[in-house]
């Protein structure tokens, strides 16, 4: 797992008049990455419970999620877009992190997506 999160994973950031139009190339080839990380978000955290825990949210929050496709998320324009890539991520985690966590605090790895998701 460790080794497709640092090898294989690619999602190239372009300036956002380049991927603004969906048809473009660039657009579509960025979108493609980006879902296929999305799947390999899920893929990770499907680990959890078989394999220790800090190494699923590391591998699965800190490198895939806060280092690709945070900056995906973020480049992306307010709207339905940006709402279905959100929700999508949220799918991908495990209801079992959250149980222990006081109203209104989160994860630490989960800081910076959960100040875009206020936003």
């Amino acid at each position: 797992m460790k080794k497709s999160v640092e090898e294989d994973v690619f999602i190239p950031l372009y300036p956002k008049s380049t991927v603004e139009d969906k048809s473009s190339l660039r657009s579509k080839f960025q979108e493609r990455r980006f879902w296929s990380a999305v799947k390999l978000l899920s893929n990770v955290v499907l680990w959890d419970g078989i394999v220790q825990e800090d190494k699923v949210r590391d591998l699965g929050l800190s490198k895939l999620l806060n280092r690709y496709l945070l900056l995906n998320i973020l480049n992306t324009p307010l709207g339905l877009d940006n709402i279905e890539k959100c929700n999508k991520v949220v799918a991908c985690l495990p209801e079992r992190w959250f149980q222990d966590l006081k109203g209104g605090s989160t994860l630490p790895e989960l800081l910076n997506f959960s100040q875009h998701l206020l936003q």
